[in-house]
């Protein structure tokens, strides 16, 4: 069985710490898989359709230290019950591979790291998504320090120049955004939290060293893509 094969109706998600290259691993990911012909659907979160688009926006421009915790939340979980609605659901339908840059995971690190229970946000997440959970979620993992050293941040948490421009953030439209702006220590629990996503969240659940080369961390996405067993 080919990758394109074995991928097809399939749904992987690319998570991480920020400034850990999932993006760039997505899109070599997809690349890849189009070299073989297979059709791809890119999803975005929180975004990737208008309506989602709008919540993204305001999360983007508001300070989240004013939101309180479940209502950011239950914005990111309202993006994701419209991207699934609109994008997701009718591709995987039509037997196309969905890749997407980040998911309810990303919820259970960072809304986790400020407080929510991450078994509501399961929950939460089973009443957004129903039962169209990622078939994979690859986390893409690096220490805190040098994700801040790839998106130009200061350990004290003042953003400067980012350095890789391909290194995105949680949410990379604004410099600096919501979630840039929170402290190391914020980042530090983000890490854990991703590292340590519970056995009973869905679908399976593989951790990439992204500290090395973007060649050397694709390699071993595609290894592990090879061997997963869906």
């Amino acid at each position: 069985m080919t990758l394109k094969e074995k991928l097809a109706g399939k749904f992987i998600v690319f998570d991480g710490p920020d400034g850990s290259g999932k993006g760039t691993q997505l899109r070599l990911l997809a690349e890849e898989l189009r070299r073989q012909g297979a059709e791809i659907v890119l999803g975005k979160d929180p975004g990737g359709s208008e309506i989602g688009d709008r919540i993204r926006a305001i999360l983007l421009r508001h300070d989240l230290s004013l939101m309180d915790v479940r209502c950011e939340t239950m914005l990111f979980m309202a993006s994701r019950a419209q991207l699934v609605g609109e994008v997701i659901e009718p591709a995987l339908k039509a037997g196309k591979i969905v890749l997407c840059d980040r998911f309810i995971s990303a919820t259970c690190a960072y809304q986790g790291a400020a407080g929510y229970d991450i078994q509501r946000i399961i929950k939460l997440g089973s009443f957004a998504v129903g039962d169209t959970w990622p078939h994979l979620t690859v986390v893409v993992d690096i220490p805190v320090e040098e994700g801040f050293r790839r998106t130009g941040r200061n350990p004290s948490g003042a953003p400067r120049r980012r350095t890789d421009a391909n290194q995105g953030l949680l949410l990379a439209d604004i410099e600096p955004d919501a979630m840039e702006i929170r402290p190391i220590a914020f980042h530090r629990k983000v890490r854990k939290l991703f590292l340590e996503l519970p056995p009973e969240y869905p679908g399976k659940v593989v951790v990439i060293d992204g500290s090395g080369a973007q060649g050397d961390v694709h390699r071993q996405v595609m290894e592990t893509i090879e061997r997963v067993d869906f």
